[in-house]
């Protein structure tokens, strides 16, 4: 096979387990051997569409197998896989369709309507074949080098950017997390998390595949489910953020709930508050963190399972294959203790955005070293802490949102002069936006009519809960608005 990428492990494991449930979907039990045909099938299915080398293919819908069997077919012809939020609304879908030039959208039956008004050719995931499809071998030469995903990440400049990460990045992140986690043939991972964002996908389905375990994928998050799951089939594994954690816990089902079977419970997205890991831990339940970004495939450190209890909070030290750095504004590496932006390398950073050279330029440090923009600092012990987010971005429900992109939206509507939104605490979703608007001399409106106009143009985690009025923004000298000021004003 001269398929070095993603597209080759499909047959790789049929070969070597192909009677073991390689996913399991509401009563269905898919094998690895099926995978191997539903993936060649649908392999031929995309080729007969047009799709090539090279081709992107957009994937939107929630959680299902559909999502993994296109991914591994997408990559099998050596084409690129481009998963969309299924929560974005048309215009945001529209725009990182024609930037990425999709060849072809895979939808979810229940998206139909959303995927009719998208300016691309569809193929409901209904119409796809299943195992009676074409069996001939695909063999398409896929190097490690080559792109596997783009990633669209919010941008700061009101535009997201497609992040690509190619095979060996992929690759080497699951490397990165097996040493980490000890992942087993018997592992049994619940897949709750959404598999468009990075971490549910690379962080917990991809290692499941390669060592020949079971992904149990869950369409969406719903705490009752998510108990079901665990108590039928014995769940070892699973990721969350720290809403789906907290509401987990909630549950008047936690105290009494038969949790023994699972061995490890990771977190990402945002830090976790030091108490819910106390709450985890007091039930004998091993929690850990790690820290990383779309651009790095995700994981840049992470919290060793034995360290979980002694080092609750931390984002842990650099994984295997990588290296971080936390440095100073000369790019002088910070002491102990002393905060400083956050720069990785290693063989899971991104090359680079989609058609995007000069955001990947200022992304890059002398060096090569990738900028985060966040803040953190490492321990005596070598350990880091997450000080600070990237500039302004908050994480709304494990869900970034750059203020940029809503402020953007909110200047098209027709009464507001300029806007501001910044992120304040809540406590279901950690964060939520508010908005401080000014509105055009002789204009009017209200916040009701704010939230409105931006429903439908924006994904509703975006929206703003709470819009204030002011009479004007603080700006710097140079015209910036002082965002500091923003939240000690109006928070």
């Amino acid at each position: 096979m001269r398929n070095a990428g993603l597209g080759g492990w499909p047959a790789r494991r049929a070969l070597m387990s192909p009677d073991r449930t390689a996913f399991v979907f509401g009563d269905r039990a898919v094998t690895y051997a099926q995978v191997h045909e539903r993936t060649t099938a649908l392999a031929h299915r995309l080729r007969a569409a047009g799709v090539a080398r090279g081709d992107r293919v957009a994937y939107l819908g929630p959680n299902h197998l559909a999502f993994a069997e296109t991914l591994f077919a997408t990559h099998l012809l050596g084409a690129i896989f481009v998963p969309l939020n299924a929560r974005l609304a048309a215009p945001e879908l529209t725009y990182m369709l024609d930037h990425s030039g999709a060849r072809l959208l895979i939808h979810a039956p229940e998206l139909a309507a959303t995927a009719a008004a998208l300016p691309v050719t569809r193929i409901a995931v209904g119409d796809l074949p299943a195992e009676s499809g074409d069996a001939e071998p695909v063999d398409v030469p896929v190097a490690l080098d080559d792109p596997a995903l783009i990633l669209y990440t919010s941008g700061t400049t009101g535009r997201p950017k497609g992040a690509v990460l190619t095979h060996g990045n992929l690759v080497w992140n699951t490397f990165n997390l097996l040493a980490n986690v000890d992942v087993t043939s018997d592992e049994v991972t619940l897949v709750s998390a959404p598999l468009f964002h990075v971490a549910a996908l690379n962080q917990t389905l991809l290692p499941t595949f390669l060592k020949g375990g079971r992904s149990v994928i869950m369409p969406s998050w719903d705490v009752e489910r998510c108990y079901d799951l665990i108590a039928e089939h014995r769940v070892t594994w699973m990721f969350g953020v720290t809403t789906m954690f907290a509401a987990f816990a909630r549950s008047p089902r936690w105290p009494g709930a038969d949790l023994s079977s699972l061995r490890l419970l990771m977190a990402g997205g945002a830090p976790v508050p030091p108490g819910l890991i106390r709450t985890y831990q007091e039930r004998g339940l091993v929690f850990s963190q790690g820290y990383g970004m779309t651009e790095t495939a995700p994981g840049a450190t992470f919290l060793e399972p034995a360290m979980s209890a002694r080092k609750a909070g931390s984002a842990g030290v650099p994984v295997f294959f990588s290296r971080v750095r936390v440095v100073r504004p000369d790019l002088t590496d910070a002491p102990p203790g002393e905060p400083g932006e956050i720069l990785i390398d290693g063989p899971n950073v991104t090359p680079g955005y989609w058609n995007d050279p000069d955001a990947t330029r200022a992304a890059r440090a002398p060096g090569g070293w990738f900028r985060s923009g966040d803040i953190g600092a490492y321990d005596a012990e070598g350990h880091l802490y997450i000080m600070d987010r990237a500039k302004d971005m908050y994480i709304s429900g494990g869900e970034n949102v750059y203020p940029a992109e809503v402020e953007s939206v909110l200047s098209e509507h027709p009464a507001v002069a300029e806007a501001a939104v910044f992120g304040v605490p809540d406590d279901t979703w950690g964060e939520v936006g508010r908005a401080v608007v000014v509105l055009k001399p002789g204009a009017g409106a209200d916040a009701e009519d704010l939230v409105a106009f931006l429903r439908g143009r924006l994904a509703g985690y975006k929206v703003p809960r709470s819009v204030v009025w002011a009479d004007e923004l603080p700006r710097t000298s140079s015209g910036k608005i002082v965002k500091p000021a923003l939240r000690a004003a109006y928070t």
